[in-house]
């Protein structure tokens, strides 16, 4: 008869188990859950382009392309670009916009303007970290772009500066 009014010892420990499990479980459950929260990023909103950008004048575009030594084709847009303001300029981003033949956007990319070295056998690309452009000073400027899609209208491509890097 002890068999009916009290459990056998077999169930406790199952039903005590259990407990322990499920408290286990809604423990890394909301564990999750705060670092999940404590972790997350703010949105970042959409930024125009750096305030110095406003004094930085690209003109001049032309555009080439060469292949290189594995064989794909290696396409650049040269141009100018003018310091109007009062700060030395030591690292450009931009981002470039390529259109298709309906205006509407095939690509885009994000790559660093470099100063166009003419003074060697051959011109070289560099960072503006190496050849600064000072106030009031004019350069030439490359972007390269190792592929671009097909869809491209072969137009010079839509340019802005995202980031400048000042000194």
């Amino acid at each position: 008869m002890g068999g009916l009014i009290q459990p056998t010892p077999a169930s406790e420990e199952r039903d005590s188990s259990r407990l322990i499990i499920v408290i286990a479980v809604a423990a890394v459950i909301g564990i999750a859950l705060i670092a999940a929260f404590l972790l997350r990023s703010q949105p970042k909103a959409a930024s125009g382009p750096p305030p110095y950008a406003a004094n930085l004048k690209l003109s001049d575009f032309k555009m080439s392309a060469a292949e290189n030594f594995v064989g794909h084709t290696i396409t650049y847009v040269d141009g100018t670009i003018q310091n109007t303001g009062d700060k030395t300029v030591t690292h450009i981003m931009a981002r470039v916009n390529f259109k298709d033949d309906m205006g509407q956007l095939a690509q885009r990319e994000d790559v660093p303007v470099q100063v166009l070295k003419t003074d060697g056998p051959y011109p070289e690309a560099v960072d503006f970290s190496v050849s600064p452009l000072a106030p009031g000073q004019n350069k030439p400027f490359r972007l390269t772009f190792e592929s671009i899609s097909a869809q491209w209208n072969h137009q010079v491509p839509e340019i802005q500066i995202t980031d400048v890097a000042l000194r």
